[in-house]
């Protein structure tokens, strides 16, 4: 007998258990910037649950380490990361793009990240910030690893999407609804549609003040072995600095650069 093998479960047991972990990660999701500090009641209004559900999930997370309590507010602790840090351990990503990131920094002055893509297409997709060398801080909000921003207003959001199937991407459009972030921002699907088929075409992408007023960056994909588009980096700059023309002109071929790096490491490396 497989000591490794699953014991088999009834259906009905087998539901129950993937709804109660699907609960206890609602509850781990409704604590945000915003919500740092939670009472059980705001817990059972934000994830839906009642409040003798919301109770034994905070209760079950506090005993595991996740969520501390002085009795009437609950928050997340550090232990939370040990989460995300098992997938970026598994990706080997994060690692093997620091010393690249720093050095295209060095080269450009400006701040560089790496996310990857995370969602489906009918409920939307988001950046996931894995790795990231600051400079100066050129946005009104932090950015750490970890940090999601929806993809469709970011560079490297659209140099992935650009990368998933044409079907794909079309189911996606159709269940998109934009939200105005600046004056800049895209205007509808219609209009995201085109610029996709701009990154494309062109293996790069430019986002001027979309996703806040006074943020420009550039970004381009980084493929894995198989030569499917794994990642993204980019490089980001205060709109004072350097224009659209600039960043193409001083920043993209270094950009290219570090990413042809990461995808030579990670060809190394696998």
């Amino acid at each position: 007998m497989n000591p490794d093998a699953a014991t088999p479960e009834a259906p009905g047991e087998r539901r129950e258990q993937v709804r109660s972990l699907a609960r206890g990660l609602a509850v781990i999701r409704s604590f945000d910037a915003d919500h740092p500090q939670q009472t059980l009641s705001e817990v059972a209004r934000s994830t839906g649950l009642t409040r003798a559900a919301a109770r034994r999930f905070l209760l079950t997370l506090t005993d595991e380490g996740y969520v501390r309590t002085d009795g009437r507010l609950f928050a997340l602790t550090p232990r939370v990361l040990e989460l995300g840090w098992s997938y970026l351990s598994a990706m080997g990503l994060p690692e093997v793009a620091a010393p690249h990131l720093e050095r295209l920094v060095a080269a450009v002055g400006e701040s560089a990240s790496v996310s990857v893509l995370d969602g489906d297409p009918g409920s939307g997709y988001d950046v996931v910030y894995v790795a990231r060398v600051p400079t100066s801080r050129i946005m009104t909000v932090t950015i750490t690893i970890g940090t999601r921003f929806p993809a469709w207003a970011t560079s490297m959001g659209r140099v992935l999407l650009a990368a998933l199937p044409e079907s794909t991407v079309e189911t996606y459009l159709a269940a998109l609804h934009p939200e105005t972030l600046t004056e800049h921002t895209v205007a509808g699907a219609g209009e995201l549609r085109a610029e996709l088929d701009r990154v494309r075409a062109d293996g790069h992408c430019v986002v001027d003040q979309e996703l806040e007023a006074g943020l420009r960056s550039i970004a381009v994909p980084v493929h894995d072995r198989a030569g499917r588009v794994t990642a993204a980096v980019n490089v980001s700059t205060h709109a004072s600095r350097r224009d659209a023309a600039a960043l193409r002109a001083e920043v993209l071929p270094e950009l290219r650069n570090c990413a042809s790096a990461i995808e030579a490491d990670l060809r190394a490396s696998g």
